[in-house]
């Protein structure tokens, strides 16, 4: 008999045209209203097929960011899941939208569910980011959770822009070790500018899942799961590391709270114009 985790795997459709996940308008950015499930079942499917792939999850300081600089938004609009990562950002995919998202998508259990699948479907994968002590120490701990992944390769880069010698020597890097997921660890932005710039160059699936990194090698602390199911992550953070995140996180909560309001009473007005007006009056 086999086992839940075996059983999912006959889920992994490879023959079908890959199906990616709607998107909805959060702010600019296009926010892929996805399960966990989903999620997994489309990055394998395409990892399996060393199909070319970006994905990135972002809770409220990465969607701010993004919504507020040009140049980024346009580069992660293009990319094939844009998960929300913190649970405001499913509630506003939810208030929105009417998304009825039950969870959101949390970077560092999305990592850990590919990893999963990966090792039972014989998918190597790639961890690129962080220091090389985080990595080394992430790696055995996968191994030791995942008997049978395959990690095909990981690197730390240095923290400066790549000369086009040193993208290319990654690349190649990358797709000689016959990877199917590639993991990011950079932080946003710096990890989505990474993925748009070799998008289409490197043959696998870039999942930027921020700081799981130091959260599975075990470096850095993950906020109680009550914290999480409320989304008090932001909090717990600012209490470990008041002096590095609190203008992020002042900041970025205010101005998404202030856009969230602003969006809700845009679609409140709409509504109740009447229908000859409503069909001239952008909604965003």
């Amino acid at each position: 008999m086999s086992t839940p985790e075996q059983q999912s795997t006959l889920a992994v459709d490879t023959e079908s045209p890959l199906t990616w996940p709607p998107k909805h308008d959060v702010f600019g950015v296009q926010v892929s209203a996805v399960t966990y499930d989903e999620a997994v079942d489309v990055i394998l499917a395409a990892a399996q097929r060393r199909v070319p792939a970006q994905v990135t999850l972002h809770a409220v300081h990465a969607l701010i960011t993004a919504s507020n600089d040009e140049e980024l938004r346009k580069r992660v609009n293009t990319f094939d899941i844009v998960a929300p990562d913190g649970q405001p950002v499913r509630w506003a995919l939810n208030l929105l939208w009417g998304a009825g998202l039950k969870d959101r998508v949390y970077g560092p259990e999305l990592m850990l569910r590919l990893c999963r699948q990966a090792a039972l479907l014989e998918v190597p994968i790639y961890l690129y980011g962080s220091m090389p002590d985080v990595l080394e120490k992430l790696s055995v701990n996968l191994e030791a959770g995942y008997p049978g992944l395959k990690i095909a390769g990981d690197e730390s880069p240095p923290f400066r822009q790549l000369s086009p010698e040193e993208s290319k020597e990654t690349i190649e890097r990358i797709n000689n070790s016959g990877a199917g997921i590639v993991f990011i660890g950079l932080g946003a932005p710096k990890q989505d500018h990474f993925a748009y710039e070799h998008g289409e160059e490197i043959q696998a699936v870039q999942v930027c899942v921020g700081a799981a990194f130091d959260f599975h090698a075990g470096t850095l602390a993950m906020a109680p799961p009550w914290m999480q199911r409320h989304g008090l992550e932001w909090l717990y953070r600012l209490i470990r590391e008041p002096r590095r995140l609190w203008k992020r996180y002042f900041v970025t909560n205010t101005i998404f709270l202030f856009k969230l309001a602003r969006a809700m009473l845009r679609r409140s007005t709409c509504r109740s114009l009447p229908r000859d007006t409503k069909q001239n009056s952008p909604v965003t």
